[in-house]
């Protein structure tokens, strides 16, 4: 156990002299889990979906930053990174390693292990849990490589969309905080946008307010597209207003239109309470320049949680999943029957989620954000006057930590930003190791060192040292490939054996040089490599990229006939193996479709083993099957045995529109995730 020093900062005294000091403790949090599975094998070549695009006009109506940030340097494909998607929907009890930092008014929960998740913020005088704390680990295709979990408090860092660290473990130790206690440092390499962030958690003393530092920093020689987003998971009830001092916002439904409306009324309906709108949306607030930044939402007695933070975090925004079937259904999915219903409040480095904003090379962006309760006058807070509602919230909130308290804070803490950590909590990827390794970066209080690197980073290491990339693993299935420009350029003077040519091939689509990857893919097929199917797959999907889909589908049948051959001995009694054949099954059977060959999706599928036809994903396959040889009787079936579709991509209308070509009846409840009004 580690103890607090005696001075309290980031909040009015309290004159208790007894109080307890801040300790920060390891416990194992258990909850009801669904395990991640293994990552998928395959490389993310595919092409995210593109960030909505304006019309001039429209744009010749925004803030002039605003414009110029939305589809900045979007996402090309989610390379380096591996998809998350082996999970299912059988959660046994399991023990998650947590941070417990206390002290006598909060109590602050922490997951190091999944993205550095606050899972709790309890408020002891009150007895208050501030946070929506989901009951179960149910892992959901939310996030951009996949897996994501609902609930507390994310750090989303990368591109728009949850963060690909959002179940991954983080660096983590303790480190001296300004007030001569203690913090949490949470670090990690992002792999997306190839940069390195900290999250500093601070508690002091007798505070009620947890303050956040965190700090986002560009070692290259090169601007970098910076994405950050802090996503609080806020109890939903009726009555549960969000406030901000704003009186515009920007819509963003899942049509995918970008409108300006008013606040709190829009159309008729306040949407303020979250609960009064039938389906999701995200509203991204505008800020009046020189406002002080803050959102909180607030029960129907005026109790619940505030979050502010110094100016550079000037985005703020409301997501609500609404009344309706479609986000009911959602809700349950992630948070079990028992789970209860959230809302998001969320605060951006932008104005929407649509932006990614610059950051110089050398440079870093850096803020403090605090957490904490507020009680404020229900009948202002929610009265049909706004301005008062507001104002009785920012008075509250100033009251309680005043803005000048949270400057102070924010100037305290950016000196021990640098601190170097001490006692280790807990370790996170080798990635950042093996960058600081290639790239000499000096980066002090967030250290990546050598002896962090693991299984993944070694045939890398054995490349900058050696420049020769070593054979893979016996199973013959290819490790991750880091695509950044150096990485590219050691590929590029390696020697050239089939092995080098796959991932010299992944690191040059990833730069879009589509034509010079498929030709290092063609290079390696033709040095008769064992096993075959790793390029097959590439070039499978460099032919459905370029609108082959017949060619793709041949390639894919000859990369799944492949797994069988002698390169694959051993293949299936392996994790690995498993999660392969899966994946690969699951792209073949696709392929097939897409290319109007329902009878060759139906033969693969028969041919599965029943453990995977079994599954959600594939039970759904098949009834894409049934339908397009007009076989749609068979197909009510399936859905009429029951499926669940463990990785349904959050938005995803599938299951709607397959079952009104099977059925005239009303979608059932079970199978409704729309997340907007059929026909939009």
């Amino acid at each position: 156990m580690v103890t607090g020093g005696a001075r309290t900062c980031g909040g009015p005294p309290r004159g208790n002299e007894g109080a307890l000091a801040t300790t920060v403790r390891r416990t194992a949090l258990n909850l009801p889990a669904a395990p991640l599975g293994p990552e998928n094998p395959l490389p993310p070549l595919r092409t995210p979906a593109p960030p909505p695009v304006l019309d001039p006009r429209e744009r010749a109506g925004l803030p002039r930053d605003m414009a110029r940030q939305l589809g900045h340097r979007p996402l090309r494909t989610l390379l380096p990174t591996r998809l998350l998607d082996g999970y299912g929907r059988e959660r046994t009890p399991t023990d998650l390693d947590a941070v417990v930092i206390e002290n006598d008014r909060l109590r602050v929960t922490v997951l190091p292990g999944l993205g550095g998740r606050i899972h709790s913020l309890h408020h002891k005088p009150t007895g208050r849990e501030l946070l929506h704390r989901n009951p179960v680990l149910q892992p959901a295709a939310f996030a951009l490589n996949g897996a994501w979990f609902s609930g507390g408090i994310e750090w989303n860092i990368g591109a728009t969309g949850h963060t690909t660290l959002t179940c991954a473990p983080l660096h983590a130790a303790l480190v001296p905080a300004p007030d001569g206690g203690t913090m949490v440092r949470l670090w990690e390499w992002e792999r997306l946008r190839d940069l390195p962030f900290q999250v500093d958690l601070w508690l002091p003393d007798d505070s009620d307010f947890l303050h956040v530092g965190v700090r986002i920093r560009n070692p290259h020689e090169q601007s970098a597209p910076v994405y950050w987003w802090s996503n609080i998971a806020i109890p939903e009830t009726p009555d549960t207003r969000v406030l901000v001092p704003a009186d515009e916002a920007w819509h963003f439904g899942y049509d995918h239109a970008l409108t300006r409306v008013g606040v709190p009324e829009a159309d008729g309906l306040d949407h303020t309470y979250p609960l009064r709108s039938e389906y999701p949306a995200d509203h991204f607030y505008e800020l009046p320049d020189g406002a002080r930044r803050w959102i909180a939402a607030l029960d129907a007695d005026g109790h619940g949680l505030v979050q502010t933070s110094t100016d550079l975090l000037r985005g703020r925004k409301l997501f609500r999943w609404g009344h309706g079937k479609g986000g009911r259904r959602w809700q349950e999915w992630l948070n079990g029957p028992e789970g209860g219903g959230y809302a998001e409040i969320q605060a951006g480095l932008a104005r929407t989620q649509l932006e990614h904003v610059p950051l110089e090379p050398g440079a870093a962006f850096s803020w403090l954000e605090s957490y904490g309760p507020l009680a404020a006058d229900p009948a202002a807070v929610h009265g049909g006057d706004w301005a008062t509602a507001t104002g009785e919230v920012a008075g509250r909130l100033e009251e309680a930590l005043p803005r000048t308290a949270v400057e102070e804070a924010y100037a305290a803490w950016l000196p021990y930003a640098d601190a170097e950590p001490g006692e280790v909590l807990a370790t996170g990827s080798g990635w950042g190791a093996l960058e600081v390794l290639r790239g000499g970066h000096r980066l002090p209080g967030t250290p990546f060192p050598t002896a962090a690197l693991g299984e993944q980073q070694q045939p890398w290491r054995e490349l900058l040292e050696h420049g020769t990339l070593p054979k893979p693993a016996p199973d013959g299935i290819p490790g991750p490939t880091p695509v950044s420009p150096p990485w590219r350029d050691m590929l590029e003077t390696a020697d050239a054996d089939p092995h080098t040519e796959y991932h010299l091939g992944i690191a040059q689509w990833h730069a879009d040089d589509r034509a010079q990857a498929v030709r290092s893919w063609e290079r390696g097929l033709e040095k008769d490599p064992v096993p075959r199917w790793p390029l097959l797959r590439c070039l499978a999907v460099a032919a459905q990229e370029g609108g082959r889909p017949d060619h793709a589908a041949e390639l894919y049948a000859e990369a799944f006939a492949d797994l069988g051959g002698p390169g694959a001995t051993g293949l299936a009694a392996s994790e690995a193996g498993g999660a392969l054949l899966v994946a690969l099954a699951r792209e073949t059977v696709e392929a097939h479709l897409s290319a109007g060959r329902p009878g060759e999706a139906r033969s693969l599928l028969a041919g599965l083993p029943g453990t995977v036809r079994e599954r959600g994903r594939f039970r759904l396959l098949l009834a894409q099957a049934l339908v397009a040889e007009g076989d749609t009787e068979p197909a009510r079936a399936v859905f009429d045995a029951g499926f669940e579709v463990a990785d349904l991509r959050e938005g995803a209308g599938i299951l709607g529109e397959l079952w009104a070509l099977v059925s005239d009846e009303p979608l059932p409840d079970a199978y409704d995730f729309r997340m907007s009004p059929p026909g939009a």
